[in-house]
């Protein structure tokens, strides 16, 4: 199928490679036809013009003459200026060649037919066609099953550099097992670039795992040294502060463990209208929730209910009321009224520490990516659009159908 639809995209560099081909055998086929034709003109104007002297001889020594009104003009005004001529003459019955001379105030001439040479030169030129035709015919084709090598490996290159851009870091183009070409290096370098974003991403997950496990030890005393500080404003204010600092820590730690892929499932039978109030009540904020009551799915509850949590709370920090959420089967929607989804997170999904706002100290851009994360982990699908009528940012939640080789508690 995929051979299928390559064959068929006239845009694509095999036809380019076949047009080009083909070009270049009609060209030469053009060339070498137009020469051979030419260079046998050539010859059988040479050959009519010797016959039609030798005869033009015998007629001479038997003193036959012609009236100057039988002759053809070109060929009368040619013999009165030189004496002698000979004119190719391609007129129906047949064609002839004409030699003529005056000697002796007498005029001869004598025209010779040249129906077999004309016959001889038509039947060349047809041959010479459809050969060329029948050569393209075979080259043509050919040319379209050479192309299938190189172009199955651009495909395997383009196919692993779509895996790699849709996250599959680990995929790999290998088209350099078969030899060092042009495509081998270009697949060379995609498997580099491959190697090298990998181990760049790897050591920014280490580093956000050290910086969350380093601050939290001395993020722990604070918090216990806050308990200890006089009831005050400002004793409020640090406590405050020392909150969003441990929630950041902990979304830290979460978020490192989802890159390690330490995080296992457990899967259970949850009400999903019953999960989704009771994630916005934890939240402390307030939704409208339209629910089909009857909704179960196999899913682990915690992981469920920190995605739908987050979803929750990015709709009222980044968004308006009313938020809307809507529960039926296996979808879960969250829907607010504010500006929507910025442009880049459309296109390229959540970004960590990129809130969409121009604003600081409004969350820290990790709740959408702890979401995708945790939907990865439980084998959902989260999706991020705008509402193509009314505005607002849309988060749809779709739970799989089965879990097979789930964890179950």
């Amino acid at each position: 199928m995929t051979f299928v639809r390559a064959l068929l995209n006239l845009r694509s560099l095999r036809w380019k490679i076949v047009l080009l081909v083909g070009l270049a055998c009609t060209t030469m086929a053009l060339t070498v036809g137009v020469l051979v034709h030419e260079s046998t003109l050539r010859r059988s104007m040479h050959e009519g013009a010797g016959k039609a002297e030798a005869a033009l001889d015998r007629v001479v020594r038997e003193g036959t003459t012609v009236d100057p009104g039988e002759l053809p003009d070109a060929l009368l005004r040619q013999v009165e200026r030189e004496g002698r001529g000979t004119l190719y003459e391609n007129r129906p019955p047949a064609p002839v060649y004409w030699a003529a001379r005056k000697q002796d105030g007498h005029l001869y001439a004598v025209d010779v037919d040249m129906t077999a040479d004309l016959l001889t030169r038509q039947a060349l030129d047809r041959h010479m066609w459809k050969y060329s035709l029948l050569t393209l015919g075979i080259v043509v084709p050919v040319t379209v099953l050479a192309t299938e090598l190189p172009a199955r490996r651009l495909r395997r290159v383009a196919r692993t550099a779509r895996r790699i851009t849709a996250g599959d870091l680990d995929a790999r183009t290998e088209t350099s097992r078969g030899g060092v070409d042009e495509i081998g290096e270009i697949g060379a370098v995609v498997d580099s670039m491959a190697d090298s974003l990998q181990q760049r991403i790897a050591s920014e997950q280490r580093f956000t795992a050290d910086v969350a496990h380093e601050l939290r030890t001395p993020l722990m005393g604070l918090v216990t040294s806050a308990g200890l500080l006089p009831e005050g404003e400002a004793t409020d204010m640090v406590r405050d502060r020392i909150g969003v600092l441990r929630d950041l820590v902990e979304d830290l730690l979460e978020i490192s463990r989802l890159d390690a892929g330490a995080e296992e499932p457990r899967f259970r039978p949850v009400a999903l209208a019953e999960l989704v109030r009771e994630s916005v009540a934890r939240t402390g904020t307030t939704a409208q929730v339209t629910a089909d009551e009857t909704a179960v799915a196999d899913t682990d509850p915690r992981r469920l209910d920190r995605i739908v949590a987050n979803l929750v709370v990015n709709a009222h920090r980044h968004g308006a009321g009313p938020v809307e959420i809507t529960v039926s089967e296996r979808t879960i929607t969250v829907w607010d009224h504010g500006p929507g989804f910025p442009a880049d997170l459309l296109a390229r999904g959540p970004q960590r520490f990129r809130t969409g706002t121009a604003e600081r100290g409004r969350g820290h851009g990790l709740g959408l990516t702890i979401a995708c994360g945790q939907a990865a982990v439980i084998d959902a699908t989260l999706e991020f659009t705008n509402h193509p009528d009314d505005g607002g940012a849309v988060a749809t939640l779709r739970l799989p159908e089965e879990t097979p080789g789930a964890v179950r508690s």
